[in-house]
């Protein structure tokens, strides 16, 4: 019985640590797209002209980051 117990605690952690590294990506997705939606905004209000270059590039910088960090996978959802 205490084999049966074991495996299935072994289990169980393992099934936590795919639900935790799911939710990781998941979250990572959310903040990159989020990203990209405020480099549009910058972009946006700089083209109609009540924003900055300086907003569009911080943006910029900020996706680029993101991006190095944890790659470009939402950018292909």
């Amino acid at each position: 019985m205490s084999g049966f117990l074991d495996r299935a605690k072994e289990q169980a952690k393992q099934g936590l640590a795919q639900g935790k590294q799911k939710v990781d990506e998941l979250q990572q997705q959310r903040a990159g797209s989020d990203l990209l939606r405020k480099l549009g905004a910058a972009y946006y209000a700089e083209r109609r002209g009540s924003g900055t270059p300086e907003a569009t590039q911080s943006a910029l910088t900020a996706l680029e980051a993101h991006i190095s960090a944890h790659g470009d996978g939402f950018l292909h959802s």
